[in-house]
């Protein structure tokens, strides 16, 4: 499992690229291994929309079970990654490049500092 260290990391299995103050966030590769081929994906919020710290933005779907995709940061929804929803198995094929979620223009990047490292991420898979 890969676990890259230029990343952030939730409690809840997302991962978090911060390029300026634009967050690009999806599911890690520990949560994709976990729920098996994804079948299904769904966002519950559209481009402009202003969200908060663990709102909803999306749905997955495997054969095996489901999972809400929360925002680990507060800001505006920029772009979604439609292509998931013909190809949601995108996510299970590269899921830090292409299986890409969303991208949040950060409110307040001082949220990342309650995310945590690979590290200890890494640390809490192994749990």
């Amino acid at each position: 499992m890969k676990f890259p260290s230029e990343l952030k990391y939730t409690e809840t299995d997302e991962w978090v690229l911060v390029e300026g103050n634009i967050a690009i966030i999806g599911l890690t590769d520990f949560a994709q291994d976990q729920l098996s081929d994804l079948v299904y994906f769904e966002s519950l919020v559209e481009v402009g929309d202003v969200i908060e710290v663990e709102t909803q933005l999306g749905t997955v779907e495997s054969v095996k079970s489901a999972g809400d995709v929360l925002a680990p940061v507060s800001g505006e929804v920029i772009e979604i990654n439609t292509d998931l929803e013909d190809e949601p198995e995108i996510v299970n094929a590269d899921p830090y490049v292409d299986g890409w979620m969303f991208k949040i223009k950060m409110a307040n990047s001082s949220e990342l500092d309650d995310l945590m490292s690979a590290d200890e991420y890494m640390e809490q898979c192994e749990e």
